[in-house]
């Protein structure tokens, strides 16, 4: 028999398509921001010297919060160790384990302890995708332009090999390209119009070759970026909706569906 309790909670959780679902999501963003606030703040010295303690009762708040909502997740669900072994679900535990373990490490020498633990809320970041509309529309476009994407690096390491290897002919040790690695560290360096200047060629066939490397470099960004762009504007007209079934918890479904469709129960 369902319970109306559960399946109201699951809509507001879960679903960011409805208007109590998006306060939710508001709400349980700003607070992340505001999670990730208190650890940056809290790593500068003189600030925690100053407001340290306020710091360190507004983060015991925001835990207690997030210790809240991942209660509640795990209660209306269907499978709550389903979700719990969720990559959401250990990011969730993740997000508040950190300031719970950190008053079971007794002793001053345990500060640094304290201190990488404290570091570790930072997951509370990974939850912010949850709440993007289009991250699923990037992930389907990078997911269908992986392999365009593949190729196309493997020739630009492949010029970048080629490449070092002509500059560590033509140059040599005294230059400083004293070994083909060498020489394709300098390669990538210049193609990608870094420009460390820690090795730069001296002879005028390899400063010729420096600059076609480096005018090839402004083409660098903009094809991997036509290859996602095409797939990112084909993923937006097919925007799945927002909706978590509470049996699978799969995602991805049609806007209009009714039912999973991955385990066919009602939505």
């Amino acid at each position: 028999m369902r319970d109306p309790r559960r399946e109201r909670l699951h809509e507001i959780i879960f679903k960011a398509d409805t208007p109590a679902g998006k306060t939710f999501d508001v709400v349980l963003l700003v607070l992340i921001l505001a999670s990730v606030l208190i650890v940056a703040l809290e790593s500068v010295e003189s600030v925690r010297a100053e407001v340290g303690t306020t710091l360190v009762a507004i983060e015991w708040v925001v835990t207690v919060l997030f210790t809240i909502e991942y209660a509640l997740r795990l209660y209306c669900v269907e499978r709550p160790l389903g979700y719990a072994r969720s990559f959401f679900g250990i990011v969730d535990l993740l997000a508040v384990l950190p300031t719970y373990l950190s008053v079971l490490v007794p002793g001053a020498q345990s500060l640094i302890v304290i201190r990488i633990l404290r570091l570790l809320r930072v997951f509370r970041v990974l939850k912010l995708v949850r709440y993007l509309s289009e991250e699923m529309a990037l992930m389907t476009a990078l997911r269908a332009s992986s392999r365009k994407i593949t190729v196309f690096v493997c020739g630009v390491l492949s010029v970048c090999f080629v490449a070092g290897t002509l500059m560590y002919l033509i140059e040599g040790e005294e230059a400083g390209f004293t070994s083909i690695p060498r020489g394709v560290y300098w390669a990538v360096v210049t193609l990608t119009t870094v420009g460390y200047g820690d090795i730069a060629p001296r002879t005028v066939v390899g400063q010729v070759l420096a600059a076609a490397l480096m005018i090839s470099g402004y083409g660098l960004i903009a094809v991997p970026t036509g290859i996602v762009g095409v797939e990112v504007a084909r993923a937006t007209s097919r925007i799945p909706s927002t909706q978590v079934c509470r049996h699978c918890l799969a995602e991805g479904h049609d806007a209009d569906a009714r039912f999973c469709k991955f385990c066919g129960a009602a939505l």
